[in-house]
Parts: C-alpha cells; sequence; structure tokens
C-alpha cells in the first residue's frame, strides 16, 4: 500500500490495496456501520418521504457506548435539555450519513475488485475514486480513527506507550491498525489538496 494520490491524467485519486488490506478495510467498515444500526437510535423507515424528513423521534440520551458517545458527543454540555433536544433532531441523520460513508468505502473496495470472500493470496487491485467519493471516504476515516481510537484508549500524548508494545500483543496489532486508517487517511487529504 502506497497511500492515496492524484492520478496525472485523470485526475482522479487512486491507491493500489493488497487482498488483505481491502478486506481489513472492508471489516473496519462493515463494523462501523453495525455499530451504528445496532442501536435504538437508528431512523425509522417510513412510507412517506415527507414524513421521514419530518420525523424528529430520534435519541434524547448519549448513547452508551463510549464508541457512540465521542461519534455523538452532546452538543450543550453545560445543558442537559437543550443537548437532548439537539440529539433528538438531528442523530437520526447524523448516524445515517456515517453508515452511509462506511458503506461508500465497502461498496468501493468491492467494485474496484475485491470478492465478497477472499480466498486468493497476492491479490492486488487499484481503487479509483472522484472527489465526492474521495471525501465521503475521508470522512468514514475520521470515523473509523475515531472508533479506534475511543476502543483502545488512546491520548495525546501516550506514543511511548504504544511503542513499548511487543509487536506480537493484541493491543499493538490493533494500534497498528489505527496508525495505517491514520496514513490512509493523511494521504487521501494530500490527494485531495494536489
Amino acid at each position: 500500500m502506497s497511500g492515496f494520490a492524484r492520478h496525472r491524467t485523470s485526475r482522479s485519486i487512486i491507491a493500489n490495496f493488497t487482498g488483505f488490506e481491502a478486506e481489513l478495510l472492508r471489516s473496519l467498515a462493515a463494523q462501523l456501520v453495525e455499530l451504528l444500526r445496532n442501536e435504538a437510535a437508528v431512523p425509522s423507515e417510513a412510507t412517506d418521504p415527507f414524513e421521514a424528513m419530518m420525523d424528529f423521534s430520534g435519541p434524547t440520551n448519549e448513547p452508551e457506548d463510549p464508541v457512540l458517545a465521542r461519534l455523538f458527543p452532546s452538543a450543550y454540555a453545560d445543558d442537559e435539555e437543550a443537548s437532548s433536544e439537539f440529539r433528538r433532531f438531528t442523530e437520526g441523520a447524523l448516524r445515517d450519513g456515517k453508515s452511509t460513508a462506511a458503506i461508500a468505502i465497502i461498496d468501493g473496495l468491492e467494485d474496484a475488485g475485491l470478492p465478497q470472500e477472499l480466498t486468493e493470496d497476492g491479490l492486488h487491485f487499484d481503487v479509483e475514486l472522484d472527489e465526492p467519493t474521495a471525501e465521503t471516504w475521508m470522512r468514514s476515516f475520521t470515523d473509523l480513527r475515531l472508533a479506534l481510537a475511543t476502543r483502545l484508549g488512546v491520548e495525546d500524548g501516550d506514543e511511548d506507550y504504544w511503542h513499548s508494545l511487543a509487536d506480537d500483543e493484541p493491543e499493538a496489532q490493533a494500534h497498528d491498525i489505527y496508525e495505517w486508517v491514520g496514513y490512509l487517511q493523511e494521504t487521501l487529504v494530500e490527494a485531495l489538496t494536489d
């Protein structure tokens, strides 16, 4: 994986993934989608589009899961009632947007050649994204990094701790994935601004 780059002639954003890397990224995105959809805050499917647009029956309480609480923080830390109302009107749509962005990663990888079930060793393929899709991926990378950081307990200034872990420790391997997603995000930002 060399990261994302701007294609010289088509001006699209491209990256080359191994099958393993693509499968890992698809798995992370799928886990995020599952987390976002497995709580009562998921917007209900209404048959009438206007009714669905005007559905303000979202959650009023901060999510119990620490990752969801990090992805959907309280808007007004000092005003519980205002925060509750804000959450009721916005969280359902925000969850839907984050889920749609993660699904765009899954679809993009599969459209580029990642099979439903990875059985082939040595698989390499290019992912080519237009700018709007690349921006969607970038937003989802932010969500993935926040989720991983929350689960791992990553904090500012704790790099020495992470580097002190043995490479074969599961926590160190999970942190490597967190850093890899950060690398993907960084190269994608650079490609978009190129």
